[in-house]
């Protein structure tokens, strides 16, 4: 399997220079040359059998012949090991046709564990393999931070550096970085937006003398490995809900669009899927660029569901990438466009072919609110801000009611325990491995939102340059 740039410019990489490269040296994202395919008896004959099988039956085309079977066998089996589930991702019913695909069993309660876990095995195993190391810098609007930082924690291969915006993250995903303490992790808190965090990675991918001084690497959902990671729990929860045979529709809370890019590349490689919503919060780009097709960006407001305040939506850009027929001379024109201007225009027939796949809905947090507390009365059951965004954009675009609606539930109730308690009186208790997360000691840095100041940093404590 091969790679391209969505922006046209940069060379043709596998799959393990693609991991470790992260941005493409022209400013795109990397994507497949082609889409593979599953026929319906090749996705039936996947009901039934364990997440990890259905791990590597997925992501093997992506890797081709790069990894040997043996040894990407062993990397899915020790990081789906690190989960508290046997099935990793389990499915559960809270109405007829209603499920929430549990994504939160993993080391840090979020979603972006099931990437993250495998992502430090591929790296290290290509690292190995090369002798090299690297120095991953990344962004973080709360999880993927502290998955990230669990999963590389320790590792001789990587030094980690995450940015976060300051103050602008719960207390608990916040602890759950500040409080690792090995040598390798360091955490910054940047005095400004997600947004801000996020274009700060991507000026340094964009230095290319800095990017070769210090090896730079990115796990942030920019990275493929993280896309494909997150393609295996459709087929998981689609075969278990009856397909091939039967098609369903998936709600997903989305900020950066790596989660739902990864549903439409799961529909691309055969899975039948109806609609794929796209839950927005108050900071609702994507849901205003996929009904009016204006991309303009707005201010970003804080809200109780924080990994969803973006207003530029990184890996919106792979899929203009399709649906502009791979043409990365459009691609780089619209992104410069969002640069000089902060938006563009999507024509309307690539809009109209969009909405045959795409659903999108705007949720207050009023509504997000409420819908913590009315599953809460109807089910017993609590759940995360995140996932309450999914659960109300689910209900406005649920379509007939046969067909099952599945909402990725993307974070446990316990790291946004004050949203929870607010809407329902119940506090959600953290898991027994981490009663004593607010006892634990703290190391962080603030830095202001200054890329020279970060560079800087980043030198200094590093050791490729230290």
């Amino acid at each position: 399997m091969r790679y391209v740039s969505t922006r046209g410019q940069a060379p043709e990489l596998g799959f393990e220079e693609v991991l470790l490269t992260g941005l493409a040296r022209d400013g795109g994202l990397y994507v497949p040359t082609e889409w593979p395919r599953f026929d319906e008896e090749e996705i039936a004959s996947m009901a039934g059998k364990p997440y990890t099988e259905v791990a590597y039956r997925v992501m093997a085309p992506f890797i081709g012949d790069e990894i040997s079977e043996t040894d990407l066998r062993g990397m899915i089996e020790e990081a789906y090991g690190t989960f508290g589930h046997d099935a990793v991702a389990p499915l559960s019913q809270i109405g007829p046709s209603d499920w929430l695909l549990e994504l939160y069993h993993g080391p840090t309660l979020a979603f972006k564990d099931v990437a993250m876990q495998i992502l430090a095995r591929l790296f290290d195993h290509a690292l190995a393999k090369r002798k090299e190391r690297v120095t991953i810098v990344g962004a973080t609007s709360g999880d993927t931070g502290s998955a990230a930082i669990e999963a590389f924690r320790g590792r001789d291969t990587t030094d980690i550096f995450i940015l976060h915006p300051k103050g602008r993250v719960s207390e608990v995903q916040r602890r759950q970085m500040t409080t690792v303490l090995d040598s390798n992790v360091h955490n910054i808190a940047v005095d400004g937006t997600f947004d801000d965090c996020q274009a700060l990675v991507k000026d340094m991918f964009n230095d290319h003398s800095f990017r070769d001084e210090i090896n730079l690497a990115g796990v942030n959902s920019i990275n493929w490995g993280r896309v494909m990671a997150q393609i295996v729990y459709y087929f998981t929860s689609a075969v278990a809900l009856g397909a091939p045979e039967r098609a369903l529709s998936y709600s997903v809370p989305t900020g950066n669009f790596g989660d739902v890019f990864a549903g439409y590349v799961a529909a691309r490689m055969g899975l039948p899927l109806v609609r794929l919503v796209v839950a927005t919060n108050t900071n609702d780009i994507l849901a205003r660029a996929l009904t009016t097709g204006r991309y303009d960006v707005g201010t970003v407001v804080p809200t109780i569901s924080p990994s969803m305040d973006i207003q530029v939506s990184s890996n919106f850009e792979r899929l203009l990438f399709d649906m502009y027929g791979r043409d990365g001379g459009q691609v780089t024109r619209m992104m410069e466009g969002l640069k000089q201007s902060g938006g563009f225009s999507i024509d309307e027939p690539r809009l109209s072919a969009a909405n045959q796949v795409f659903a999108a809905s705007r949720t207050s947090e009023d509504d997000t609110k409420a819908t913590i507390k009315k599953l809460f009365e109807d089910n017993g059951r609590l759940i995360d801000p995140h996932t309450a965004v999914g659960v109300f954009a689910a209900e406005q675009h649920r379509g007939h009611r046969r067909l099952p609606m599945v909402t990725l539930s993307t974070a446990h109730p316990a790291k946004f325990p004050a949203a929870v308690e607010e809407a329902t009186g119940q506090a959600p208790a953290l898991p027994a491995r981490m009663q004593d997360l607010f006892d634990r000691e703290e190391r962080l840095t603030s830095l202001p939102n200054d890329l020279a100041a970060i560079q800087t940093y980043i030198r200094k404590h590093n050791r490729m340059t230290a």
